[in-house]
């Protein structure tokens, strides 16, 4: 009977250091895109990049974790749009008035890398995490889509409070970057002049939930 108690207790003590080995991140939040906007544009101009220049925010990440250190993989998605009316001149010098809407799309995925104290006993904990990997953009504008992709780089620094042993939960302040030298629109490459190169750099700020498995 006490061989068996202690098998149990060995196998119970197993199942959970396994379980404590895997940390599953996801978060929500908002990112500000940080690239300048040209100068010269009007003030409807101005607006309507200003609204492609904010938008939600999502990530997920899992992590095996060995000791304080966790390898694993990370996915994030930006997500913007803007509806405005432009004005240009027509072959006749006539200013004419169009309405346009854009959808904007950034995503990246790459291997990454966490240092957390989440071993600690403590409630608070902290994180760090840095991601390398390819960074894509998607664009559409009416009948116009535009497409690209280069290297990429996310990393992170998040606050959280343990509930339980389990589940921690807090702020989260990230950064993704990177920047396109050609795209695709239709199908047709274009490649960009040193200052006119697509800038996806931005910041983000979510709320952040940690599941330990």
């Amino acid at each position: 009977m006490m061989k068996k108690l202690m098998l149990l207790g060995a196998i119970s003590c197993s199942l959970f250091s396994f379980a404590q080995k895997f940390s599953f991140i996801p978060s929500v939040g908002y990112g500000w895109r940080v690239a300048e906007t040209p100068s010269g544009l009007s003030r409807e101009e101005k607006n309507y990049i200003k609204g492609l220049k904010s938008g939600l925010h999502f990530d997920i990440a899992a992590y095996y974790n060995i000791r304080n250190i966790g390898i694993g993989l990370k996915f994030s998605n930006y997500t913007a749009s803007s509806n405005g009316m432009l004005s240009a001149r027509d072959p006749q010098g006539y200013t004419v008035s169009f309405p346009i809407s854009t959808t904007d799309n950034i995503t990246f995925i790459g291997p990454s890398f966490m240092y957390s104290n989440y071993n600690e006993p403590t409630k608070h904990k902290i994180f760090l995490d840095a991601a390398l990997g390819v960074i894509s953009y998607t664009t559409k504008t009416g009948s116009v889509k535009g497409t690209g992709s280069n290297l990429g780089l996310d990393a992170g620094f998040g606050y959280q409070y343990a509930l339980s042993d389990n589940i921690f939960i807090g702020p989260k302040l990230s950064i993704t970057g990177g920047t396109l030298n050609k795209m695709k629109f239709n199908g047709t490459t274009v490649d960009f002049g040193d200052d006119q190169k697509e800038g996806l750099t931005r910041v983000s700020l979510s709320g952040v939930v940690t599941f330990r498995f």
